[in-house]
C-alpha cells in the first residue's frame, strides 16, 4: 500500500466516523431556537437526543450482519441514503414530534458509517496496523464534539439551527461519493451468514453469558452513561440555567472534549505501570469522590460558572481513563465473535446513555441537582457492578495481540 492511499483511506475512514459524533453534537447550541421555532421547551427538544441515542443502539444490532451477509458498500450507500433524506427532513420539520421521529432514522443511517468503518479497518489493514488505524479514527471521534458544536455555535448565531441540518446532509453526500468511489470492494458478501432473527440471538446470547462480558459492559456503559447525561444536559445547564449565548457554549463544550480526550492519551502511558483492572478500579473511585463533591456544592449553590466547569472536566477525565480499560476487557474473550461481541457492547452502551439522556429530559428543569445526582448514582451502580461481576469471572482473559494471556487476580 502506497502512502498516497493509506492517507486517503484514513481519510475517508475518519469522514465515515466522523458523521455520527457531528450528528449529536452539531446542533447542540441550536437548542433554545430549535424550542422557539417549534413551540416547544428546550427539555423536549432534548428528547431528541435520546431517539438518536435509540437509533444508534438499534443500529448497532442491525447492520453487523447485514456487513456481513452483503458486503460492505451496499449496506454501506443504503445507510448514508436514509441518513441524507432524513437530514433534509430535519431543515424543513414543522413540528418537535416529527423532529424527534427524524432523528431516530438519521442515528439509524449514520450507524452505516460507523460499523462499516471498525469492520473494513479490520479488512484493510494487517492485524499489527489495526490499533494504530483505530487509535488514528478514536481522534476523530475525540476531536469532533471539540469541532462540531464551535462550528454549530457559530452557524447557529449567523444562519439559525436549520442551516446546521442541512451541512449534516452535505456531509453525509460526501462521504457517500468518497466511500464508493475511493474504497476498495473489500469483504465478499458471505450468504451463509443467516439474517433470520433466531440464530443472531443464539450468538448475542452466548455472548451474554461471559461473565467477563457481562461485568465490563455494564460497568463500563453505567459509568459512561455519566458522559451522556452531560451531553444531553449541557444546552439546559449552560444555556438556560448559567446563561451564556450559543457560541460561548460551542466554546465550553470543546473545551470539555479535551479532559476527555487528554485522560485517554494519559490512559495509555498509565498502562506501563498498572493493569486495566487497577485502572477502572482507580478511575471509579475518583469519579465517586468527583461527583460526590460535586453534588455537595450543587446542593449548597456555591458553585458558579467556573466552578461547574471545573467539576464537570474532572468527571469527564474520569471517563477517559475507564472508558477505553472496560472495552478492552469486554471484548478481550472473544478472538471469534468480535463483531457481534462489539455491537452489543455499543448497542448496551448507546441504549444505558438513551436511557440517561432520557431522565435528563423528565428530571432537569431549572437546577442543576437532579444533573448532578443522575452523575452520581450512575457512578455508585457502576461501582457495585464491578465489584459483584468480578466474583463471578475465575480468570481474567487479558489480548496482547494475537495471543490470549490468562491472568488471574
Amino acid at each position: 500500500m502506497t502512502k498516497a492511499k493509506y492517507i486517503q483511506l484514513i481519510l475517508i475512514l475518519g469522514s465515515m466516523t466522523a458523521l455520527g459524533p457531528f450528528s449529536i453534537d452539531m446542533y447542540l447550541p441550536g437548542f433554545s431556537g430549535i424550542a422557539e421555532d417549534l413551540q416547544t421547551t428546550v427539555t423536549e427538544v432534548s428528547m431528541s437526543l435520546s431517539s438518536y441515542f435509540i437509533g444508534i443502539s438499534f443500529g448497532q444490532l442491525l447492520y453487523g450482519p447485514l456487513l456481513d451477509r452483503f458486503g460492505r458498500k451496499k449496506p454501506l450507500f443504503i445507510g448514508l441514503l436514509i441518513y441524507i433524506l432524513a437530514s433534509l427532513g430535519c431543515v424543513f420539520v414543522a413540528d418537535i414530534n416529527t423532529f424527534i421521529g427524524l432523528r431516530f432514522i438519521q442515528a439509524v443511517g449514520s450507524c452505516a458509517a460507523t460499523v462499516a468503518s471498525v469492520a473494513m479497518v479490520r479488512d484493510l489493514f494487517p492485524v499489527k496496523e489495526i490499533p494504530n488505524v483505530l487509535s488514528k479514527l478514536m481522534l476523530v471521534v475525540g476531536l469532533s464534539p471539540m469541532l462540531a458544536p464551535t462550528i454549530g455555535g457559530y452557524v447557529t448565531s449567523y444562519w439559525g439551527w436549520h442551516i446546521v441540518f442541512f451541512i449534516l446532509m452535505c456531509m453525509g453526500i460526501f462521504v457517500l461519493i468518497a466511500s464508493q468511489m475511493g474504497l476498495p470492494k473489500t469483504h465478499e458478501p458471505d450468504l451463509s451468514i443467516s439474517l433470520r432473527p433466531k440464530p443472531i440471538i443464539n450468538n448475542f446470547v452466548s455472548i451474554i453469558k461471559v461473565p467477563q462480558f457481562y461485568t465490563y459492559a455494564l460497568t463500563g456503559s453505567i459509568a459512561f452513561s455519566g458522559l451522556f447525561t452531560y451531553v444531553a444536559a449541557s444546552p439546559i445547564l449552560f444555556m438556560h440555567i448559567l446563561k451564556v449565548d450559543a457560541t460561548i457554549y460551542g466554546w465550553i463544550f470543546a473545551f470539555m472534549s479535551l479532559s476527555f480526550i487528554g485522560s485517554s492519551q494519559l490512559n495509555s502511558l498509565l498502562l506501563r505501570r498498572f493493569s486495566s483492572e487497577q485502572m477502572i478500579f482507580g478511575a471509579l473511585i475518583a469519579q465517586i469522590i468527583i461527583s460526590v463533591a460535586f453534588l455537595i456544592l450543587v446542593i449548597n449553590d456555591v458553585l458558579g460558572l467556573y466552578g461547574t466547569i471545573a467539576m464537570l472536566f474532572l468527571f469527564l477525565a474520569c471517563l477517559g481513563i475507564s472508558n477505553p480499560n472496560t472495552a478492552g476487557l469486554t471484548l478481550a474473550p472473544f478472538a471469534k465473535n468480535t463483531g457481534s461481541a462489539s455491537a452489543l457492547m455499543g448497542a448496551t452502551q448507546l441504549g444505558i446513555g438513551a436511557l440517561a439522556s432520557f431522565a435528563v429530559g423528565v428530571f432537569v428543569k431549572d437546577s442543576m441537582v437532579p444533573i448532578v445526582a443522575i452523575m452520581t448514582c450512575t457512578t455508585i451502580i457502576a461501582f457495585i457492578i464491578l465489584n459483584i461481576g468480578k466474583r463471578k469471572i475465575k480468570k481474567t482473559i487479558m489480548n496482547s495481540g494475537d495471543d490470549e494471556i490468562i491472568m488471574g487476580h
